[in-house]
């Protein structure tokens, strides 16, 4: 399957789309396994794997778990130039446009980049944006970035249009991992409003109220790790919600 393709296709035909995020040092072969055969089970579209940090090497066991068990697309979310596996389905290639660091701008791409031509794996040019969550996200001290503050909608806009003008495939708007409040619909709608590319919205979504909120605001896919990791039956709730959308 050609992932970017099946999210354009989805876009095209207003078929709003949901994903779980899933952190390797936190998985578990039996996690691996309950979570595949709810997404089965659910109207999840992708599951994303990645994390600000990778300190027990369980990435790849992870992926071949999730594999063997469940029919959905693999998609690297990488932390790192070490979460690349072959076995994905496609990777995430994060272009953190939100900050000034210019590692996370193109350093860590120049050395990943052979790597990921090497093994053939489908390579997404994104553009990331971390935005203001009311903490200090992993994601936001391990990139020794600052966010786009939650209510400057013009500066979020903004970064998207350049990203979209620098000829990135995707715009990604991520409040972090135990964001304490979502990325704002105002703010999404701001940005979809300057960009015709595909919008994924994560961080701090945990009810269907806010999935709802979000996509009626203009975002085109729903990405959610914590509350899965506090709750995997949340999963069915969530994906219903999306599933409203999908025409």
């Amino acid at each position: 399957m050609n992932v970017y393709q099946n999210i354009l296709d989805r876009k095209s035909t207003g078929k709003k789309q949901f994903a779980i995020l899933i952190d390797p040092d936190k998985c578990t072969v039996e996690s691996a396994i309950r979570i595949a055969n709810l997404a089965n089970k659910n109207s999840v579209d992708y599951i994303f794997i990645g994390g600000s940090l990778l300190t027990n090497g369980n990435l790849h066991e992870c992926i071949k778990t999730l594999k063997a068990n469940c029919s959905k697309p693999v998609v690297l979310f990488p932390g790192n130039t070490l979460q690349i596996d072959e076995h994905a389905d496609a990777i995430l290639f994060l272009s953190l446009i939100s900050g000034r660091n210019a590692e996370l701008l193109i350093g860590k791409h120049v050395i990943a980049a052979p790597i990921l031509k090497e093994k053939k794996i489908e390579t997404i040019s994104c553009g990331y944006m971390l935005i203001e969550s009311g903490n200090t996200t992993t994601a936001l001290y391990m990139s020794n970035t600052h966010p786009i503050p939650h209510h400057k909608n013009d500066i979020a806009a903004c970064t998207a249009l350049a990203g979209e003008m620098l000829g990135l495939k995707l715009i990604y708007m991520d409040a972090g991992s135990g964001a304490q409040m979502p990325v704002t619909a105002e703010m999404i709608r701001a940005v979809r409003n300057e960009i015709s590319l595909p919008i994924i919205v994560g961080g701090g979504i945990k009810t269907p109220e806010q999935v709802k909120a979000a996509l009626k605001a203009g975002a085109d896919m729903i990405v959610v790790g914590n509350a899965i990791e506090k709750d995997e039956g949340v999963i069915g709730a969530l994906a219903g919600a999306v599933s409203e959308y999908k025409k």
